[in-house]
């Protein structure tokens, strides 16, 4: 019925301050009920067995957006949600390299994140279907880190992009050193790996001022920008990238 609608949530230089790109968000605009958030969301879909459904849905509608991501905006990237159940699925590195053709969005422009529990799963089928993306010029983020099993063996194994920083250690950081501490041996891990790091949640400029000094690449959260509708997202990244949106 047409009542999924996607949402993105600009992402923006650590370092420059300019935009970057988005991560495609999910709500329910439920006729009754108002707005159902993502997790709720899916939820629901899990216990009616449409999660892999949704999930497809939702990254199709999201890339159908952003391949109208033209002229100023067209570096811009896209960042989208995986689930266990989609990576678990026979097929599905070519199934989604021929959703991304269809889509009519580039593939080298695109990131696909996976969470940190949905990876532990298993691990030598992930390591195969990311490289499978790799190829096609996919990249890949592990999302959360830092809050579930930060297993550094995936880290080894996996052909990863970027470690995304959960919002729970950017609130963090600004508090005591230990916590900042945790932050900064993260991003030179990653940063030793050869990964770039990026920070969710950002909500302060002292926040941002404490993920510059660490070495972090990208930001995203309420600081700079919610996560808004295609045509005002649209605006808002013109209008940041124009001479005189530019920070």
């Amino acid at each position: 019925r047409n009542e999924i609608a996607v949402l993105f949530q600009p992402q923006f230089s650590v370092v420059t301050g300019r935009i970057t790109g988005a991560e495609a968000l999910a709500r329910w605009q439920h006729p009754q009920h108002g707005e159902i958030g993502a997790g709720t969301l899916f939820a629901i879909a899990d216990k009616a067995d449409f999660t892999r459904v949704l999930s497809r849905h939702i990254r199709m509608r999201a890339m159908e957006h952003a391949a109208a991501w033209t002229g100023a905006l067209a570096p811009l990237r896209l960042s989208l949600n995986v689930t266990a159940e989609d990576l678990s699925e026979r097929g599905f590195a070519q199934r989604e390299v021929a959703m991304i053709a269809t889509s009519g969005f580039q593939a080298k422009r695109l990131t696909l994140e996976m969470t940190e529990q949905a990876l532990v799963r298993d691990l030598k089928r992930a390591a195969v279907r990311f490289a499978a993306l790799r190829e096609a010029g996919v990249r890949i983020a592990v999302d959360d880190f830092g809050t579930g099993y930060s297993s550094l063996l995936y880290l080894k194994r996996l052909p990863l992009d970027y470690l995304k920083l959960d919002h729970a250690m950017t609130r963090d950081i600004g508090g005591a050193e230990a916590d900042r501490i945790i932050v900064r041996s993260i991003i030179a891990m990653a940063k030793a790996l050869d990964l770039m790091v990026i920070a969710e949640g950002v909500e302060s400029d002292a926040q941002l001022e404490a993920l510059r000094d660490e070495g972090c690449d990208y930001f995203q959260g309420f600081l700079r920008g919610r996560a808004m509708e295609a045509e005002v997202f649209a605006e808002f990244a013109r209008s940041a990238l124009s001479p005189l949106g530019e920070r």
